[in-house]
């Protein structure tokens, strides 16, 4: 199907066909869809031009109604948000439309002077959205969409409180579109309560990896993953890899060790000034730095251009954030590698990876890395006596109860 069957005005079909030559499976589905006033919930894989599916859509609705915000969409990280409006930016220019991005990190009273120029849409965090919903700062009188971008995300608890107050806040009769990579059958119940009638779209298996992804996952001692890594960013030697690891302060220092080893590196995560954030990743796209640590701050729709390589130092405890993690390479029809250092101790996060996904993601061995841990057997080192003399240990209360019996 070409641009020119999507009913979009002639402006954004110009601009997408001086950028790409046909529509996507998600956007030839999504955008009718849209555009037919329907709420939608889209399944998708990572790379496969979501942000455009409903971007294009709520471009083309709000140009004939300018001048008031229209569209607000709701993703999970403030990367994410500086992406969808930079990625909107260019087809929103060509209709005059504006696209403001609201999150935490910068100051919230410039962020209401230029709410006060009444921008079409709205691309927000949920703490900060909520915020400024709270103070009437937003207009959403005239509101006609709402998107959760990454909904599994925003759908689940950490985030469903604040999502739950927003909707609370904003026109009952409005469109309202769901959009991710990844979706549980209880999320989708989850998400039916939020959506009337919806149109649901599916373009490939669920939480299934992009074909274009080449993945090997070696199992590795726990105390070799550091030289695991350096040696296999020497063997590479990638203008860029992104390594994902689970704690901040681990990507800190795992960040002064790759230094030591020579390596162009950097870690981003949420200790990170926003400013900070920024810098840390445009210096990473602009490959001013090779390789960059980032907790799952970055495992979201962030897009790095023709990224080859992801390792995963560390495996996610939640199986569908190894989806979105290795969905960073291999985007839109590219080609990428997925690596993965595996110990004993993450083989239970490893099962459920294999199940989600349906892939079998044998563990091999890494040349150079023997492995000498055992896995654990489930026993407790201590014995069971020592156990019970540490609770009697816990339940005296005075000190004269610690005292040996006095010899006679």
């Amino acid at each position: 199907m070409p641009f020119s069957q999507l009913s979009l005005c002639p402006e954004l079909s110009d601009t997408l066909q001086a950028n790409f030559t046909e529509p996507t499976e998600v956007q030839s589905q999504a955008i009718p869809a849209i555009l037919g006033r329907k709420d939608v919930l889209a399944i998708a894989q990572t790379g496969s031009g979501k942000t455009l599916a409903y971007g294009l859509a709520i471009l083309e609705q709000v140009r004939l109604q300018p001048c008031s915000t229209q569209a607000i969409i709701l993703v999970p990280t403030r990367e994410l948000a500086t992406q969808v409006c930079d990625t909107l930016e260019p087809y929103a220019n060509t209709v005059d439309i504006t696209a403001l991005s609201l999150c935490g990190g910068i100051d919230k009273e410039w962020q209401k002077q230029q709410l006060l120029l009444t921008p079409e849409i709205l691309v927000a965090t949920p703490g900060r959205l909520l915020d400024l919903l709270k103070d009437q700062s937003i207009d959403v009188s005239r509101l006609s969409s709402f998107v959760l971008d990454e909904a599994d995300r925003l759908l689940d608890m950490g985030f469903w409180p604040d999502i739950q107050e927003i909707v609370s806040l904003l026109p009952p009769k409005r469109q309202t579109l769901m959009f991710s990579a990844t979706f549980s059958e209880k999320l989708e119940i989850q998400a039916k309560g939020l959506l009337h009638s919806p149109k649901r779209i599916q373009t490939n298996v669920a939480n299934s990896v992009v074909e274009g992804i080449e993945e090997t996952l070696y199992l590795v001692n726990k105390g070799s993953k550091t030289n695991a890594l350096i040696a296999q960013l020497k063997q590479h030697n990638c203008s860029q890899v992104l390594v994902f690891i689970g704690a901040k302060d681990n990507a800190d220092a795992l960040c002064k060790k790759l230094t030591k080893a020579g390596v162009s590196v950097a870690a981003l995560h949420g200790n990170k000034s926003q400013q900070e954030r920024e810098e840390t990743l445009e210096w990473f796209k602009q490959r001013k730095v090779n390789v960059l640590i980032a907790t799952d701050l970055l495992a979201r729709g962030i897009h790095v251009q023709s990224l080859p390589v992801v390792i995963n130092f560390e495996l996610p405890s939640n199986a569908e954030v190894y989806v979105h993690r290795v969905g960073r390479t291999a985007r839109a029809g590219e080609q990428g590698v997925a690596i993965s250092f595996v110990c004993h101790g993450e083989t239970e996060y490893l099962s459920a990876i294999r199940q989600l996904t349906l892939r079998e993601l044998p563990l091999e061995e890494l040349e150079g890395f023997p492995v000498t841990d055992k896995p654990s057997s489930g026993q407790s080192k201590r014995a069971p006596r020592d156990k019970k003399a540490n609770r009697r240990t816990n339940s005296k209360k005075s000190v004269k109860q610690f005292q040996g019996k006095a010899k006679r």
